[in-house]
């Protein structure tokens, strides 16, 4: 196992030995590495690795995940500038160039390690930058099979290898020394882990909690509405930060709308087993806190209804739960990383 004063050292003579390739040549790495992660057998290995071995989302999903994040990022940088001049100000006389930030400590997350670690590979090393990732304890053994093809790709275009690392030394304190050491930390995972990269000492991007609400007007077409809201909310299994965690519909509309949540397979969650669910999906943790079960993130509706001892039909796969208020004593607020959806009602748009 290399010491982080080790990959550092090896991140920074491979990045200081790309620091003078041209616009076109680091376009040429990007494609390759990215390209690594595109190719439909290498996306739905890593799918299925990611799946099997953090237990979060479906292998359909993330293989469309692939597509979209990584094809994406590809995408948004085609023809962006990350080398020599980038703008000039006639006016003042100002120029501004693009230079490398050094050697990129990024963070991932469980609920999406392969496509965010691709994502932001190509997107670091875009600006002639090294990477090393520090990968989920749930998610070590897919997140380095992403690196390793990748790895893959820069040797086929004779870029060095070490451009893209993973960290070996995963101990809490080999996390505190490559964020210390680093040049760059971007972070994406709890509020914790957001935290520690903003208290590392180091320049940081962060990502924590999604909480997306969906607001349903008077004029909402509300057939759309409820196909868009449940395809985002069962999108493997909403690990998406994107995806929502709860819609406010407005009153004029509020029951023709849970109707159509209904029929798009959307089961209702009231009584005595809306206690049962929420008794079940928030629990004391180790450190005596309240917090997200860990056993229903990113689980099928099916299989949260069964660890609650509730009965669903067949066919259902979002659970709904009608808010209460005040909204902040309502746990089912909180984000739910799950196919648990709390819906409130509005008089009108202002209120919502």
């Amino acid at each position: 196992m290399k010491t982080v004063a080790e990959q550092m050292e090896l991140a920074r003579k491979a990045q200081e030995s790309v620091d003078e390739y041209t616009q076109e040549h680091i376009d040429q790495v990007c494609q390759a590495i990215g390209w690594e992660e595109y190719r439909d057998e290498n996306i739905a290995k890593l799918a299925r690795m990611a799946v099997e071995e953090t237990g979060y989302g479906n292998v359909e999903s993330k293989i469309l995940k692939h597509k979209r994040k990584v094809g994406g990022v590809m995408h948004d940088i085609k023809g962006a500038v990350s080398v020599g001049l980038m703008e000039r100000d006639e006016a003042s006389g100002i120029s501004k160039y693009a230079k490398p930030v050094g050697v990129v400590c990024a963070i991932l997350p469980a609920t999406n390690p392969t496509a965010t670690c691709g994502g932001k590979a190509v997107g670091i090393v875009k600006g002639r930058n090294a990477v090393i990732f520090k990968a989920s304890s749930r998610a070590l053994k897919c997140t380095a099979e992403t690196v390793r093809m990748m790895r893959e790709g820069l040797k086929k275009v004779g870029a060095p290898e070490d451009l893209i690392q993973i960290l070996e030394d995963s101990s809490r304190d080999g996390i505190a020394e490559l964020m210390r050491v680093s040049d760059l930390v971007v972070a994406t995972g709890s509020g914790a882990v957001v935290r520690a990269a903003y208290s590392s000492g180091t320049p940081a991007y962060g990502v924590g909690q999604g909480n997306a609400v969906a607001i349903v007007a008077e004029d909402a077409d509300l057939v759309e509405a409820a196909e868009m809201i449940c395809a985002s909310k069962l999108f493997d299994y909403a690990t998406s930060c994107s995806s929502e965690n709860a819609v406010i519909a407005v009153a004029d509309v509020y029951e023709p709308f849970m109707e159509e949540m209904l029929a798009h397979g959307c089961h209702l969650v009231s009584g005595a087993d809306r206690e049962k669910l929420q008794n079940h999906m928030w629990k004391v943790n180790a450190k005596g806190k309240l917090a997200l079960n860990p056993d229903i993130i990113a689980k099928s509706a099916k299989v949260i209804a069964d660890g609650a001892g509730i009965a669903i039909p067949d066919g259902a796969d979002i659970l709904l739960v009608e808010g209460r208020e005040p909204i902040a004593d309502d746990k089912f607020h909180d984000e739910k990383i799950s196919p648990v959806l709390a819906v409130y009602k509005a008089a009108d748009v202002p209120a919502a």
